[in-house]
């Protein structure tokens, strides 16, 4: 049994036929599901998501893309939604320098933001980060001093020495289906090097399908074909690699000892 520990439910190509989309996940052997979000105005839906099907569970957070957009968002508000039972993770927050689609000091204040209120509920924050390897890491290690707090890096895609770093913080690795893709032959070498103890696998559905789905609209059904090809890198079997994730999965998000 699976877990697809990032998905968007609620977007455009899935939330239109979200029942099927859950069943063909499950069918597949998938078990659980943590829905993102990426701006308040998600929220209500996304917790009315999770409140409907058991074994969907919600995120609250602010994507760095709508940090303009929520530059005044105290941690009072994250905090306040994240009392409903069905939340289980801050984020996705963090840093993209890629897109630049907010101003970056703007990013980095609610950055630090959500990793306070992680801190002060101990729900793990769901970290994006993309061109912003350095910024994210001094971030995480300075709030770090300041106490810990439980955090994964999603759809991890940075360079071997960030992702050491943060392994090196306590931080767990979510691979998503661009572990699969011809080019990311980095990415499919440090796969093989994640502790078996801290690693993730998701959909970041409805995108980045994986091989052979690339190019598709992306299913939380298809975070097998991500196992698969993740179990062959590090010479597990399949359901030895889901073994572990989804223990992982419960570890980190509910305490869970399996």
């Amino acid at each position: 049994m699976l877990v697809d520990s990032h998905c968007h439910l609620n977007y455009k190509g899935l939330v239109d036929r979200q029942g099927e989309v859950l069943e063909n996940a499950r069918a597949a052997g998938v078990q659980a599901f943590l829905n993102i979000s990426t701006r308040q105005s998600e929220w209500e839906d996304i917790v009315a998501t999770a409140e409907r099907e058991s074994d969907v569970w919600a995120s609250i957070g602010i994507h760095p893309h709508e940090a303009d957009q929520h530059a005044d968002l105290g941690k009072g508000a994250l905090l306040d939604a994240a009392k409903h039972p069905r939340v289980i993770a801050i984020g996705e927050t963090g840093l993209d320098y890629y897109y630049d689609k907010s101003d970056r000091a703007v990013q980095q204040a609610l950055f630090r933001t959500h990793i306070e209120v992680s801190r002060e509920t101990g729900l793990p924050l769901i970290i994006h980060t993309r061109d912003a390897d350095d910024d994210t890491a001094d971030i995480l290690a300075d709030e770090m001093e300041k106490g810990a707090f439980p955090a994964l890096i999603h759809c991890f895609t940075a360079s071997t020495a960030f992702g050491r770093k943060v392994l090196d913080l306590g931080l767990t690795i979510s691979l998503s289906g661009i572990v699969t893709f011809k080019n990311a032959q980095e990415l499919q070498e440090f796969a093989k090097e994640i502790p078996a103890e801290r690693i993730l696998v998701e959909t970041d559905s409805p995108f980045l399908a994986p091989v052979p789905h690339r190019g598709k609209t992306c299913e939380p059904a298809f975070v097998r074909n991500t196992a698969e090809f993740v179990a062959g890198l590090r010479g597990e079997s399949v359901e030895q690699l889901a073994e572990t994730t989804t223990r992982n999965f419960y570890k980190l998000f509910f305490g869970a000892s399996a």
